[in-house]
């Protein structure tokens, strides 16, 4: 299994979202997964991420096990977690007041996979994903946000920032740099 690149994203972030993903290449042999708040309310994020984005795109499902290359969206009102291999869903406590949350996502990759994992916060008006920051940067993975000044929501990426000190605040250009350089990492 390739890199595991997990992105949180809120109000403002789909745009950074789409430059990201529609950047990634078809080669790539990263696994992606997405947490968008959405709460209970439905969502197309795969279908938008499969317009122009070269990966397929799907909503992730319970026990599901995890491909190289893929993107896979947190569903509507379940918290997405990893496990070795595979993807758990569940509709525990809401975490920052959201399922799903990117806490929970973010700190389970980082619990399951350590150095391999990538964090990003995008935009978005709480602190959700700062913690998860912190538990992949202090398992040896690397933390980024979205730079607070493009952000249009820059709540979430401050509080990375805060919270984590992350390598970067990186604009979405740069973030899709970044993660490109991910795609082409072996077992």
């Amino acid at each position: 299994m390739g890199a595991i690149i997990v992105i949180a994203l809120s109000a403002g972030g789909l745009a950074p979202l789409r430059q990201i993903v529609e950047a990634l290449p078809p080669t790539c042999r990263a696994s992606v997964f997405i947490v968008q708040h959405v709460g209970a309310n439905p969502s197309v994020l795969p279908e938008i991420l499969s317009w122009r984005g070269r990966l397929p795109a799907a909503f992730g499902r319970h026990g599901e096990i995890i491909e190289r290359g893929r993107v896979y969206v947190a569903p509507s009102d379940h918290h997405m977690r990893l496990g070795f291999g595979t993807i758990l869903l569940d509709r525990e406590i809401k975490v920052h007041f959201t399922r799903p949350a990117a806490d929970p996502l973010f700190v389970s990759a980082a619990e399951t996979y350590g150095a391999r994992v990538v964090g990003i916060v995008l935009s978005g008006a709480n602190s959700d994903g700062a913690e998860g920051l912190r538990m992949i940067t202090a398992r040896g993975g690397l933390s980024l946000v979205q730079h607070p000044d493009e952000a249009k929501y820059p709540d979430m990426p401050l509080a990375g920032l805060k919270r984590d000190h992350p390598e970067g605040a990186l604009t979405a250009a740069q973030l899709a740099e970044r993660i490109i350089a991910h795609c082409a990492c072996n077992d």
